[in-house]
């Protein structure tokens, strides 16, 4: 039998707590150091990246999940450059996770508030069409049929957010409302994500499969009590992904974080907005 090493520096030295499993906190730090999402592509296909690298096979067509949580409002992402699909995902010029300001934390703020902002004006999108500034939804989600509890981020475009359904199958705020409307819970049933193959352009759609059995209710309870859960909601100025790229640079297709830095103020702010505006990051900070 081979001889136990103690990892303790003191001589003769054992732990006075036995465990089988981790202590939550030690969970929460191995899951800070891991990132999981599950990417959307434009060839209608769905990969599992896990800290940057894909694993397994990549799935066409369709993916059912559990959604777990979500913020309460729609954020908001502004890229300067155009998208360039070859290009290195990088952080983004400016964006708020609640669609209201800009975050703590962005590296280029383009106005005081997002209802007013410049690059929030139908116009100024790619090629004269849409707003700059484009909404986005993060949501935490578990793959169904995986009791491992591991969750996923996924980004829901703005294509994929508005217009309404046809009978159960609904864009994504179409969809939590349809549900809700049918006395249903979003994180109380299994959600299937697809591609629209009657759309244009890259769109998904959410349909619900059935509702959860009392393992996988339990299993929800566990995930949404979790940090992490939340954190995935949210585009934070953490490096994920191993992506630290600055804004200047072009556009991949799904946003990642990078180096935090923030400019003096957003462009367009007077000397008397820059002092509220520091007085109103103090008390915001980088909340959800």
């Amino acid at each position: 039998m081979a001889k136990e090493v103690s990892i303790f520096s003191q001589s003769g030295a054992v732990s006075t707590v036995s465990r089988r499993e981790p202590s939550e906190l030690a969970k929460a730090l191995a899951a800070g150091s891991t990132t999981r999402r599950i990417q959307t592509n434009t060839n209608g296909t769905f990969r599992r990246l896990i800290n940057g690298e894909q694993v397994g096979d990549a799935v066409r067509g369709s993916i059912d999940v559990i959604i777990v949580h979500a913020l309460s409002k729609v954020s908001r992402i502004y890229y300067e450059n155009e998208y360039d699909p070859d290009a290195k995902p990088t952080l983004p010029n400016c964006w708020s996770n609640l669609g209201d300001r800009p975050e703590f934390a962005v590296p280029d703020p383009q106005f005081t508030d997002c209802a007013d902002c410049p690059k929030n004006i139908v116009g100024t999108g790619p090629k004269g069409r849409g707003r700059a500034c484009r909404y986005q939804r993060r949501v935490a989600i578990l793959l169904a049929g995986d009791m491992s509890g591991d969750v996923y981020q996924f980004n829901i475009p703005a294509k994929s957010l508005f217009g309404k359904g046809v009978g159960n199958v609904h864009p994504f705020e179409s969809y939590h409302r349809f549900l809700a409307a049918n006395k249903e819970s979003i994180d109380s049933v299994v959600t299937q994500i697809s591609y629209n193959l009657n759309a244009g352009s890259m769109e998904l759609q959410f349909t619900p499969v059935r509702g959860l059995d009392d393992e996988e209710i339990d299993l929800v309870a566990d995930v949404q009590a979790q940090p992490e859960t939340k954190l995935a909601c949210v585009l934070t100025v953490a490096a994920r992904d191993g992506v630290t790229t600055p804004p200047t640079a072009q556009v991949g297709e799904e946003p990642e974080e990078g180096p935090k830095r923030r400019s003096a103020a957003p462009k367009g702010a007077t000397p008397a907005t820059r002092t509220k505006l520091a007085d109103t990051i103090a008390a915001f900070g980088d909340a959800e």
